[in-house]
């Protein structure tokens, strides 16, 4: 049966998350709907990235199978049963073996502050109006690079079957409104970067050092990391696959 990746972007503000949950409006069931409508049947979507509650995405993937040919106008009607909230940027035919979630060999987030108030950042970036010490910050971005369990830095009551993730790039940026942090890692667990750039702030604040940074890193228990960064302030900028794997 043939198969297809969609690529999309989402404002997760309004959404629990980017996975179908019981009870809940998703940025999965809301897509899933629409297409059910427009197919007269129902899709199963699999998508390659969860992102949580109120996080954006430039991109993400799903992908699925189905049997019917797909018109040329589907994007253009899809997007328009759609909210203005999720766009449906492209429809590519794939292999059979294909897979969204397991193909992925990289994924890269960034997360947002700003700290001048701005009305029009206030739902895309975190307000942060407290003096940073930008070389603490970027020494605490560095040291990231050298671990590779997160235990720490993923909520609890996650059902993940290994803790580690090979980071491959870690740092912070000043940019037009602010500060910026990204990163780059082969897989992400559930509130990991939020956690990392709290605890990373508290050292920016010179609330901990380094010593203590390395310490709620080593002693595995997320009750040290601070997890209070915001939702509105994270985007999924990236799902990476092998070079020529659309292509192909």
């Amino acid at each position: 049966m043939p198969r297809y990746f969609l690529e999309l972007k989402y404002k997760g503000t309004a959404y629990s998350g980017f996975q179908v949950q019981h009870n809940a409006v998703t940025v999965q069931s809301v897509l899933e709907e629409a297409m059910a409508i427009y197919f007269r049947a129902k899709v199963n979507l699999t998508g390659s990235s969860r992102t949580d509650a109120g996080v954006h995405a430039l991109q993400n993937y799903f992908h699925f199978d189905l049997e019917d040919d797909i018109p040329d106008r589907f994007l253009y009607n899809i997007n328009a049963m759609l909210p203005g909230d999720i766009a449906v940027i492209r429809l590519q035919r794939m292999k059979e073996e294909a897979h969204s979630r397991f193909d992925a060999v990289s994924r890269e987030y960034a997360y947002y502050l700003y700290d001048v108030k701005d009305p029009f950042l206030a739902d895309r970036a975190w307000f942060y109006p407290f003096p940073l010490d930008r070389g603490r910050l970027s020494r605490m971005a560095d040291i990231i690079k050298e671990y590779e369990d997160f235990t720490s830095f993923s909520k609890r009551n996650t059902q993940v079957k290994t803790f580690r993730c090979r980071i491959e790039a870690s740092g912070w940026t000043q940019e037009e409104h602010g500060l910026v942090y990204r990163v780059r890692a082969n897989r992400f667990l559930r509130g990991m970067v939020k956690g990392l750039v709290g605890t990373m702030l508290l050292a920016g604040r010179g609330k901990i050092g380094e010593a203590d940074f390395r310490k709620i890193m080593e002693n595995k228990d997320c009750t040290m990391a601070d997890f209070t960064p915001p939702s509105h302030g994270l985007f999924l900028c990236s799902v990476n696959y092998p070079p020529g794997y659309f292509s192909s």
